[in-house]
């Protein structure tokens, strides 16, 4: 029973009891004690102790009725934040709620130990906010670019990492900027910037962003390979020779660097920018020999490799060796050089 209807109903209990005792005795009676008289109409005598429990009744069901609102209050706001818990933990972001009841204090706790994911399929809540981040989450995963405004997310994760390469994929002009101001990110979007760049601009574009990125072997394969397609306003000499110090390229990867420029170059060119290698860093000299054999420089490499004992570069005496015998040896069986 609701507190008003429980007032409404004892107020008539009173009163009805009241009337039917007056209507029976209406006269009134004395109490002496002491020297202190006290004389009331009896209807009062007898309805006084219920009136002053009803009373104290009321105050008993107002007391605990106000405990439960304030313990419903708390469950309600509690849920309310462990929705924005969970917004937070998906956006990965610090959350840094409490909480007023122990339930949800410790199942918060556990989710903040958890790697919140979404998953594929349709997601709905009554959460309409919820449902507008899992959607944009999924989005970003899908590789689309989706404004930070919408998001608010936490500029160090991993989900806001992820958004700025899909910006840096999706906005040629964009992933230009991040190279120019490559120390504001994180090597991940300089690097897919960097993809970007060489994929959709010009060689004279490249040129002009890449010398301060720190590059990777595969970065510095892919812009070799961009520089083979753009002969006439490609990389020097001097950058190649740059770039390949500073990766400590193998004696394998100057081979492959030497199969990858062979048909690109001119042979001048060719000889020359092998040669500045090889005098620069002993793992090519392989490669150099390689392309001497390319170019059917047989005497002059005979002479090189005079100067290197018989368990050196075993695979190019092999082919000379099998060139003076008049038979038959494809340069491109080189597997490696030694």
């Amino acid at each position: 029973m609701g507190l008003k209807k429980y007032i409404g109903f004892s107020l008539l209990l009173i009163i009805a009891v009241s009337l039917y005792i007056y209507s029976v005795e209406s006269g009134s009676y004395e109490i002496k004690v002491l020297d202190y008289t006290m004389q009331l109409p009896i209807v009062l005598w007898i309805i006084l102790p219920a009136i002053v429990l009803f009373f104290f009744s009321v105050l008993h069901l107002m007391f605990y009725s106000s405990l439960n609102f304030f313990k419903t209050r708390s469950y309600i706001k509690d849920e309310e934040s462990i929705v924005e818990t969970i917004k937070s933990l998906l956006l990965q972001k610090e959350d840094k709620r409490r909480f007023r009841t122990k339930g949800y204090r410790n199942l918060a706790s556990i989710l903040k130990q958890l790697d919140l994911s979404v998953k594929d399929g349709t997601f709905t809540s009554s959460n309409e906010e919820l449902n507008n981040i899992v959607s944009s989450i999924k989005d970003i995963e899908a590789g689309k670019y989706i404004s930070d405004r919408n998001l608010k997310l936490n500029p160090d994760s991993q989900l806001a990492k992820k958004n700025l390469i899909n910006k840096v994929n999706e906005q040629i002009d964009y992933a230009v900027d991040v190279l120019k101001k490559q120390e504001n990110f994180s090597e991940d979007v300089v690097r897919a910037a960097f993809y970007t760049v060489l994929e959709n601009k010009s060689m004279t574009t490249v040129k002009k962003v890449y010398s301060d990125v720190k590059l990777t072997k595969d970065m510095s394969l892919k812009l070799f390979l961009k520089d083979i397609d753009n002969p006439e306003f490609g990389l020097s000499k001097e950058e190649i020779q740059r770039i390949t110090k500073s990766l400590d390229y193998t004696e394998q990867e100057f081979l492959t660097l030497a199969k990858l420029y062979k048909d690109a170059l001119s042979p001048d060119k060719l000889l020359d920018l092998f040669e500045t290698l090889s005098n620069d860093n002993e793992a090519a000299v392989g490669a150099y020999f390689y392309i001497l054999l390319e170019l059917e420089m047989i005497e002059r490499l005979k002479d090189l490799l005079s100067g290197y004992n018989d368990n050196e570069h075993k695979a190019i005496k092999a082919v000379l060796d099998l060139k003076d015998a008049g038979k038959h040896y494809s340069l491109e069986d080189i597997a490696h050089i030694n």
